[in-house]
């Protein structure tokens, strides 16, 4: 069975506000602008961004049988999709269903939380992506 490691992180200035995510695939970097949002669909929306990015990059085949150690430092997120915490945020718990509809095709995923000095590449796309933003936003 194929591992596949993972790191992503989502943040949001202004929370909500301008948001992105980031994510790290076996040691290589993704990272996009989604809009505006919260802090917490930014960490889910880099989870389904991973999975799916992760299931284009190494195919339908080979995934059934990948195991995903997902690894991120929101308490939130992990105890979430670990089934520890419930979700009453309505937004949140479509992203949810999203995650969990996507690793059905995975062999096995699993959910880890790790400190933020851990995950600090997949945070540094973040702030990078919405960094270049703030600098080419103008007034007029």
């Amino acid at each position: 069975m194929d591992k596949i490691i993972v790191y992503t992180d989502g943040g949001s200035r202004g929370n909500p506000g301008p948001s992105a995510i980031g994510a790290i695939i076996n040691g290589r970097g993704y990272a996009e602008f989604i809009g505006d949002g919260t802090n917490n669909e930014a960490e889910y929306k880099a989870v389904i961004f991973a999975l799916k990015k992760s299931k284009a990059l190494f195919g339908k085949e080979r995934i059934k049988e990948a195991e995903v150690e997902l690894r991120s430092d929101s308490e939130l997120l992990v105890r979430q999709l670990n089934g520890e915490y419930k979700i009453s945020e309505p937004r949140i718990q479509q992203l949810f269903i999203e995650v969990w509809n996507l690793k059905i095709d995975f062999g096995k995923v699993k959910f880890i939380l790790i400190p933020r000095e851990k995950n600090k590449q997949a945070d540094r796309l973040v702030n990078e992506i919405l960094d270049n933003k703030a600098k080419t936003q103008t007034l007029f």
